[in-house]
């Protein structure tokens, strides 16, 4: 069959078509010139793949090339000494998360031993040095399985699925004592076991509660020294007979006493350091029956860890001064105490003394990365084990910090610590950010700064860290005036009363002030965009409390009583009413300024949803909520390609709020 004739359509007049093809021409012409004028896209970092950002601008590839070497820096903690070779271990990042390595001789090679996706610690067995017992998590999620460490592999030897933490080791290094919520995913559980036979863990004490721990063994291994962390002003303390499980008090436990670190001697001497008597931490001796504490210190400061050499007859420990560390060595039998001045200012970690009596420690300044050192007591020489690199700068431009004290609203002295960039290269009045640390039982303290280096040396942007009441270091008096609901937004008065003090500082532009915070800070830094945003340009808020009934109500079962203690009981009605009161999401109509907050999925300390309602309910008011979520991280970023994009998003968001006109 022939295919049908196309059917002619009807021309149109020659001088409409003619108009057309010119208009078409015109048109096509304009577009090219339009596109060839405007400017291409800038490049821009790649987002990685676990991380969501939520209405946020993209982030310049430029930016990314010049804040580099500051992302490049790296530190190195010490992890303990091989009991068999003398050689260190330590926990240092080459790649994307903290591995363990090994390192045969003073400034030798960082032998890497462990390859996991996640961040591990672990320590040699004491004295037998036969195995390496390797603490993991999945996420972020705060449920670490215990391994051993061979030949790159791990070997589980806890279920999988709780939560366990390492508590101490038997000083012939045959026992470890753990924590387990296996049980019930809520209670700490004790257990004791050998490492090497995964089956011989055993339960010894089931608990009620998530604060239990076992904090010493007895030198025969019969009894298990054991405590139960109600609060940082309160531990209750307990023999636990290994043999029938039976658990005597040791001393009061009604007393409010604090406790935060023991050692037990070859000849039994229970040395602690504890708050009795005192309103700071001394070290002392500890009657393991009648629970008389008798100190041997006399600091004015906080005794914050110590070690006790094999052989019982040297105690090294550190004292907090005014947030920095100093070491101190003493001689049991004399009560000499040898101060260690060779060490500048900063933050001294990890004191292990070796069998053979050699002190290892890690070490870090304004001017120096974490890094890995040891003591010889006897001669007092300092060796330095590694090097950590700092991208290629010269960490002896950066800055140090100044103390700046004020009054609070009551009359409470309170302080903070200030870094101003250099004013030959910055001249006049720099804007400035706050920095609110978590805890709240914690501190801020001057050591190395690393990328935040980047706002000071590259930016111009002053770093203030305040230490509100509730701060730990400054005495259990001091760390107290924040408990309950009553107390909290006092808190809040304090960090008023500092950035008042910064501001007016010479070198501070108090109209170009910023504020951020993490955790606990975090709650600090919604609390600032609601009650103090006239003194606050942008606010950047990390894993941050936004409500603190959801928050008790939701954050893991195991430290909700934990939690109830320092914050207030959202199950009492008069507690809950003000708890809800003073939540910053009962105010978030009255956030006017920019916010960019930082989640991680997985937190099982403050959900998720804390973040998700914060950040919806500004939205919905009209307001500017940046968000950046990690799926594959918990309370804070521990991987590097997380942890660089978001301190990427943060210079993309301080520099808008704080440099731009």
């Amino acid at each position: 069959m022939p295919a049908p004739r196309a059917v002619p359509m009807e021309r149109e007049p020659v001088t409409m078509r003619h108009l057309r093809l010119i208009a078409l021409l015109l048109a096509t012409t304009a577009v090219s010139a339009a596109a060839q004028e405007a400017p291409a896209p800038a490049p821009a970092v790649p987002i990685p793949a676990a991380l969501t950002a939520e209405q946020m601008p993209p982030i310049p590839l430029d930016l990314a090339e010049r804040a580099r070497p500051y992302l490049e820096a790296r530190g190195a903690g010490f992890a303990g000494w091989d009991p068999n070779t003398r050689a260190v271990l330590i926990s240092t990042r080459f790649a994307n998360t903290n591995q363990l390595h090994r390192v045969a001789q003073p400034m030798g090679a960082r032998t890497q031993i462990s390859f996991e996706a996640e961040p591990v610690r672990g320590s040699y067995a004491p004295k037998k040095g036969d195995i390496i017992l390797v603490s993991k998590d999945r996420g972020g999620d705060e449920y670490f399985q215990l391994h051993t460490l061979k030949d790159g592999r791990l070997t589980l030897l806890t279920d999988g699925k709780s939560r366990n933490q390492i508590n101490a080791w038997s000083s012939d290094g045959s026992l470890i004592g753990f924590s387990s919520t296996r049980r019930n995913a809520v209670d700490s559980d004790l257990y004791v076991m050998d490492p090497r036979d995964p089956a011989s863990a055993r339960m010894v004490h089931e608990s009620k509660g998530g604060g239990w721990a076992i904090a010493a063994f007895s030198p025969d291994k019969t009894i298990a020294y054991v405590a139960d962390y109600q609060s940082v002003q309160n531990a209750d303390l307990y023999r636990l007979d290994l043999a029938t499980g039976a658990m005597t008090p040791i001393g009061d436990p009604k007393a409010e006493i604090a406790y935060t670190g023991m050692e037990v001697a070859p000849d039994g001497t229970v040395w602690v350091t504890s708050d009795e008597g005192s309103d700071f931490q001394r070290l002392g001796r500890l009657d393991p029956v009648t629970g008389k504490f008798t100190a041997v210190t006399r600091e004015k400061w906080d005794v914050d860890g110590f070690d006790l050499s094999d052989d019982g007859r040297t105690i090294v420990y550190e004292v907090n001064e005014a947030g920095s560390d100093r070491m101190r060595i003493m001689d049991v039998a004399s009560g000499k105490v040898t101060s260690v001045d060779a060490l500048p200012a900063g933050q001294i970690g990890g004191i292990e003394i070796a069998p053979w009596g050699e002190i290892g420690f890690s070490f870090s300044s304004a001017k120096s990365a974490a890094d890995v050192w040891s003591l010889d007591p006897k001669t007092m020489q300092l060796t330095r084990w590694t090097q950590s690199e700092t991208g290629g700068l010269d960490p002896q431009v950066n800055v140090e910090p100044r103390i700046v004290t004020t009054k609070s609203f009551d009359g409470l002295e309170v302080s903070g610590l200030l870094y101003l960039p250099d004013p030959a290269k910055f001249p006049g009045k720099r804007p400035l950010i706050v920095s609110v640390h978590g805890g709240p039982e914690g501190q801020s303290v001057a050591g190395f700064m690393g990328r935040n280096n980047y706002f000071l040396n590259e930016l111009g942007i002053g770093v203030f860290y305040p230490n509100v009441r509730g701060s730990t270091g400054f005495g259990k008096t001091f760390v107290s005036l924040d408990n309950g609901p009553f107390k909290r937004e006092d808190s809040v008065r304090d960090m008023e009363a500092l950035i008042d003090a910064a501001a007016k500082d010479a070198g501070v532009d108090p109209a170009k002030i910023g504020l951020t915070g993490g955790s606990y800070g975090g709650y600090m830094c919604y609390a600032a965009a609601v009650q103090l945003k006239a003194k606050l340009a942008a606010t950047q808020c990390t894993v941050a409390i936004s409500n603190f009934v959801s928050f008790l109500e939701n954050t893991n079962p195991y430290r909700q009583d934990l939690r109830r203690v320092e914050y207030g009981d959202e199950r009492d009605p008069a507690q809950r009413a003000k708890l809800t009161e003073i939540s910053p999401l009962t105010r978030v109509g009255e956030i006017t300024k920019p916010m960019f907050v930082i989640t991680g999925a997985n937190d099982p300390r403050v959900p998720k949803s804390e973040a998700d309602q914060m950040v919806a309910a500004i939205r919905k008011n009209g307001g500017e909520a940046w968000h950046l979520v990690a799926a594959d991280e918990g309370h804070g970023f521990a991987k590097k390609a997380n942890a660089d994009y978001a301190f990427l998003a943060q210079l993309v968001f301080w520099k808008r709020h704080l440099l731009e006109e």
